[in-house]
């Protein structure tokens, strides 16, 4: 059991049957009236952003959240396949499971599979990728004053804005959680 007094940003707790990670939280100490703690949670199964208050001394049970590092292995229509590489366990999840997350991830690569009392929330892409360049148009010389950027599909079929040096064929590093390019390799 975790208090309100003792929140810290990052921890996962259960709240009225739902499981919430925390993002922001505070202390507030009114004038007038009894302290109270503001936050802004994350509900980690649907992905809902709300704000509660709690009394400092209400408690609530922490939630434990496995993370598992899997292989990805290929897709086959709405699904998707990991395994498990200590134990070599096969899972297959559903594409509503997944969401855009494996959009920068090539197959074979490794990937973090979180799961709640053994119900699959996420999967959580390595932070950066390194991708080849299957499409884009070539950059116009003399137009980079204003640092423009072109349009370039990735080989997971994946969109990413580029600067104009950058060229069909050309390995790229790609950041997975805001989708930026990052540099060339």
């Amino acid at each position: 059991m975790i208090s309100a007094g003792d929140f810290r940003n990052g921890v996962t707790l259960e709240i009225e049957g739902n499981v919430y990670q925390i993002l922001e939280f505070q202390h507030v100490k009114p004038g007038k009236g009894a302290a109270f703690v503001r936050t802004k949670l994350k509900n980690i199964i649907n992905g809902g952003v709300v704000e509660k208050t709690f009394r400092p001394t209400e408690k609530f049970p922490q939630a434990r959240i496995d993370r598992v590092e899997m292989q990805y292995l290929y897709n086959d229509g709405d699904l998707y396949y990991f395994m498990n590489t200590e134990n070599f366990d096969q899972i297959a999840l559903n594409k509503d499971d997944i969401g855009d997350s494996l959009k920068f991830v090539k197959e074979n690569e490794m990937v973090k599979v979180c799961s709640y009392n053994g119900n699959v929330f996420a999967v959580e892409a390595p932070l950066f990728v390194e991708l080849e360049i299957t499409d884009t148009e070539p950059g116009f010389k003399g137009d980079t004053a204003t640092g423009a950027t072109k349009p370039a599909t990735v080989e997971t079929g994946a969109l990413v804005y580029v600067p104009l040096f950058v060229n069909q064929g050309d390995k790229i590093k790609i950041d997975t959680r805001t989708g930026e390019y990052l540099s060339r390799v």
